[in-house]
């Protein structure tokens, strides 16, 4: 029999829709709600990502083919895919967006770089003595948080000065708990010494009080309080407590008076500024809380290549700083007022969505006059500046790019440069260090280390520590691109060595495939002195530049930032491993068990020192436990 259906043809599959055509094809099936779109490219990276009131009448003027901008135009042209969430309410569509956004970094969003949580002041409220510290991150603590402060020199300032007015303790409970007389703190009056008895529960309860109305903007009223305090122990002839008093208030009205500007009729807002130049952008957040100047910070949102919502009567203005606002904001506290120079596109839908984020109502304005005016204009100023310096700054940048092209002899000027350095005493703790360069100066969020881990190194073996370093490093970018990520590959490796190091460097980056990027040795030069650098590269005899050479200093700092960053990542490990407890090596003894017997013996050392009868007296600890912990610190 003979068989036939190779003689039938196979349907022809549809051709793939792209671009306009699948827009037009998905809006058929979109439902008119709000909701959250997505733009999918060839390699299924995400384009853009954009919230919508309704998405069937959003996403259909994709597919009109009617753009304001070539740039629209080519981010439809590249989508190969769409994805869709529809939400409740509009509100609910613009936090997906924020959230997705700073999760996935689509090239056409608008962009917050460089983000960072912000410190604040913690007063620890779960303990009877409560600890006054600096704190970052999540509210995981019970407590009272203030902030955020702009820098940790501010925060720290704050911290100091309420030290001296308030006399809170600043140390861990483990310290608290086997005190026995008071510290060097108390001796310099920045502690009441609550962990001895020298001040009443109650009465630094009250001082606790005292610092959180302080915090809260009610300064006038502590103030006077203690001015009163300090009045009646004068008529009590209690001269030595008037005068404490009397240095507590002074340290209370410096901080009143340090800031630059205090405002009388600002109690909590962040001040936000925006000024674009150049096809850059440049916004400045201040922060008044307490009605206090807590510090400023400068960032610069990624807007090439931006594609926001091309909406009638919407300036770029606008969509930068309602991009800015959503993903600042996504993750650090909201205050009760937000001051801008420009109107955000969606003011009134970002004041809802904050609100839900927050539990409060929040207002977002544009002062015309007054003091708020002022503020915003004097945030306008510097981040005008700001972003001349920067454009000033990148500018000499793209000059000393193009003379490490030139002196290396590469295609073009470096986007990423990797440099690679050691540290280790003798072989301990080794740590590698990578620092990350490009057109905007040293990334320092790209920044890596990494704890040497292999056991059959020869101590002080730095080839074979370079090895390791760069066979981590590039096994992962080889898997990255394998995922169709290519976007931390380097242009330009410099190694902290001679040839030795470079060879090293080669091997690797041979045995992983990656021998395309260009590698250069480093070498310092006779007694390790700036400027008699020898630089190496394959098949090329080593050379040096000369010593008035811009592109040596450039060279130099770099090689020196990466110094100094592996001596700090080798510092911290080492550090981490001197406070170790010999406790926490001993089976049986617990968090529970350890801080009892601390607190018995008041350190490791005191521990050791112990005998077995002494120890079977802790809590939890039985004659066998006992028995093992003196044989642990006799052993050997």
């Amino acid at each position: 029999m003979t068989d036939t259906t190779a003689d039938i043809p196979s349907p022809a599959e549809p051709p793939k829709l792209a671009g306009a055509a699948l827009i037009k094809d998905e809006v058929t099936r979109l439902p008119d709600a709000p909701g959250v779109y997505r733009m999918i490219g060839e390699a299924d990276e995400v384009l853009y990502v954009g919230k919508a009131k309704s998405l069937k009448k959003r996403v259909v003027q994709y597919a009109q083919g009617r753009f304001h901008t070539n740039r629209i135009a080519h981010m439809v042209d590249a989508t190969r895919a769409m994805e869709f969430v529809t939400t409740r309410t509009e509100a609910d569509a613009l936090l997906l967006e924020i959230n997705l956004i700073k999760q996935l970094k689509p090239r056409f969003n608008v962009l917050l770089r460089d983000d960072k949580s912000f410190p604040e002041i913690l007063i620890r409220r779960d303990h009877d003595a409560a600890q006054l510290r600096k704190h970052r991150g999540a509210h995981a603590v019970k407590g009272d948080y203030f902030g955020p402060f702009a820098s940790a020199w501010a925060v720290n300032r704050t911290l100091n000065t309420l030290q001296k007015a308030f006399l809170l303790r600043s140390c861990s409970d483990s310290v608290y708990e086997t005190r026995d007389r008071p510290c060097m703190l108390h001796q310099i009056k920045r502690c009441a010494a609550p962990c001895t008895g020298l001040i009443s529960l109650e009465d630094y309860g009250a001082l606790v009080d005292q610092a959180e109305a302080f915090l809260r903007g009610k300064s006038r009223a502590v103030m006077g309080q203690m001015a009163k305090e300090m009045e009646a122990a004068a008529e009590d002839l209690e001269f030595e407590r008037a005068a404490r008093l009397r240095d507590r208030i002074r340290a209370l009205a410096a901080v009143a008076q340090e800031s630059q500007i205090n405002p009388e009729t600002v109690e909590e807002a962040d001040v936000v500024a925006l000024h674009v130049e150049g096809g850059q952008a440049c916004v400045q957040v201040f922060f008044f809380r307490a009605g206090q100047n807590w510090g400023n910070h400068a960032y610069f949102p990624r807007i090439t290549g931006a594609a926001e919502d091309e909406e009638e009567g919407v300036t770029e203005e606008q969509r930068i700083i309602t991009a800015f606002l959503g993903q600042f904001y996504d993750d650090k506290p909201i205050p009760r007022l937000i001051l801008a120079n420009v109107q955000p596109a969606d003011a009134d839908l970002l004041s809802e969505a904050f609100a839900l984020k927050s539990g409060r109502k929040v207002e977002i304005a544009v002062p015309k006059r007054g003091e708020k005016a002022d503020l915003v204009g004097h945030a306008l100023t510097n981040a005008r500046e700001a972003l001349g310096r920067r454009m000033a700054e990148g500018s000499a940048q793209t000059k000393l790019l193009a003379g490490v092209a030139e002196t290396f002899k590469l295609d073009a000027p470096p986007e990423r440069i990797e440099v690679y350095d050691n540290s280790h005493i003798q072989g301990t703790n080794a740590v590698g260090g990578m620092i990350v360069a490009g057109p905007e100066g040293f990334m320092k969020g790209q920044y890596r280390k990494f704890n040497i881990r292999s056991t059959e190194l020869t101590p002080g073996d730095d080839y074979g520590m370079m090895k390791e370093v760069l066979k981590r490093r590039f096994a992962r970018l080889v898997k990255e691109e394998e995922e169709g990520d290519d976007a931390n590959r380097p242009d330009l490796v410099l190694v902290d060595g001679g040839k030795g190091q470079l060879d090293a460097a080669l091997e690797i980056m041979a045995d992983l495939g990656v021998d395309d990027i260009a590698v250069v040795g480093v070498a310092k030069g006779p007694d390790r002195d700036a400027g008699l650098e020898r630089f190496f590269i394959p098949g090329q005899t080593p050379f040096m530049l000369e010593p008035k050479s811009p592109v040596l200093y450039y060279l130099q700092r770099l090689r020196d930032e990466a110094h100094r960053f592996a001596i700090g990542a080798h510092r911290t490990r080492r550090s981490m491993d001197l406070k170790k407890n010999p406790l926490d090596e001993i089976e049986g003894v617990g968090p529970g068990r350890k801080k009892a017997l601390l607190h018995a013996f008041g350190s490791a050392k005191g521990v050791g020192r112990a005998g077995v009868e002494d120890l079977v007296k802790v809590d939890g600890v039985s004659q066998a436990l006992a028995e093992r912990i003196h044989a642990f610190f006799r052993k050997g």
